[in-house]
């Protein structure tokens, strides 16, 4: 795998397939995980980071004896900045992993289903992501990777405290599950922010669309655990889970208020997102987010037809600064991104009205 991949925009994560994907875009697990005997990575020399990425390397060279989807390691030295940007823009890395540091990588599954950063905040973070509430089943595949690399490396691991990490928070099983929600009705409503900060009553954070620090766009949150010491794996997802199945019913229950109490208002701004989209001619990032929130929102009720949900998820990223530069092979201003990124939606909505 090259850097070629960044210049495409599917991921496992994308396919739309999942259950619940009209509320629930994507879900994710994220395993911390460090090796015995070698300092965390904020405590690191360059010998030692370079040590950690020679053993993941040797350890995936073994996996993918017997593995029909092998894994590939990028080290993040070898991308253009805009490549690494991509990377975050996929919702494979970090802001902070792709900014870069010593013997930095990211190993990834063909379908990018599996995503390992190497040497960012820990050693190692293990992510799996799914389309729709698959929490549980993006659990399991992490687990087995999980399971694949430790069978092969040596973690820092002690008994009463489970797996050592680089934050206090991960220590235990190193587990963040999440799950990214499109709840736009609930904005609309202004219910968002009051049931949002409910979920912190169940050991649960709300963050941004690309995580930790970053703010939400296009009615988008990430709902994730907050503790996972004291807690098994098992319980962690089916906390997660039952709060998000409760999001839903939320968000489903304010749409079909909306429908009732005000459809043709509804219509008329669902119908004037997809105006825009299939014509306008300059749209900036934050703009893009919005409108393809509301077609979003107007295809899942059916108010549109025709409109393919896996293409809206792909143009969360074909959209963005990162992908429209990749595409282009050049740095665009910000006026030429804009241009293009009308382009491309255009493009996307061929003979819409």
């Amino acid at each position: 795998m090259s850097q070629d991949f960044t210049a495409r925009a599917a991921s496992k994560w994308m396919e739309a397939s999942g259950p619940d994907g009209d509320v629930v875009i994507s879900s994710r697990v994220r395993l911390a995980r460090n090796l015995s005997g070698v300092p965390f990575p904020h405590g690191m020399g360059p010998d030692e980071a370079s040590k950690v990425l020679a053993a993941v390397k040797s350890a995936v060279a073994e996996i993918n004896r017997d593995n029909p989807l092998p894994l590939s390691v990028l080290s993040l030295d070898d991308l253009e900045p805009v490549a690494r940007q991509v990377l975050v823009e996929k919702h494979l890395v970090s802001p902070q992993h792709a900014a870069g540091g010593a013997s930095r990588a990211v190993v990834l599954r063909e379908d990018e289903a599996v995503s390992i950063m190497v040497n960012e905040e820990d050693h190692l973070r293990i992510q799996c992501l799914f389309p729709g509430l698959q929490v549980a089943e993006a659990w399991r595949l992490a687990s087995r990777i999980d399971d694949g690399l430790e069978s092969r490396m040596d973690y820092a691991f002690e008994e009463g405290h489970g797996y050592l990490t680089a934050c206090p928070t991960n220590v235990g099983t190193g587990l963040r599950a999440s799950v990214m929600v499109h709840l736009p009705a609930l904005v609309m409503t202004n219910q968002a922010g009051r049931i949002l900060s409910a979920i912190t009553k169940f050991g649960l954070l709300v963050r941004g669309l690309y995580g930790e620090g970053t703010e939400a766009s296009g009615n988008l949150f990430q709902v994730s655990n907050q503790v996972t010491l004291g807690q098994s794996e098992e319980e962690i997802i089916a906390n997660l889970e039952a709060v998000a199945r409760q999001i839903i019913d939320q968000e489903r229950q304010t749409r079909s208020a909306l429908a009732r109490d005000m459809g043709d208002q509804l219509a008329d701004r669902v119908w004037r997102a997809m105006g825009a989209v299939s014509n306008a001619r300059i749209v900036t990032s934050q703009e893009a987010m919005q409108l393809l929130s509301d077609v979003r929102l107007g295809a899942s009720m059916g108010i549109l037809s025709g409109v393919d949900q896996r293409v809206l998820n792909e143009l969360m990223v074909t959209t963005r600064p990162g992908f429209l530069q990749q595409l282009a092979g050049k740095e665009l201003s910000p006026g030429e991104r804009d241009l293009r990124r009308a382009e491309i939606l255009r493009e996307s909505f061929p003979n819409r009205p």
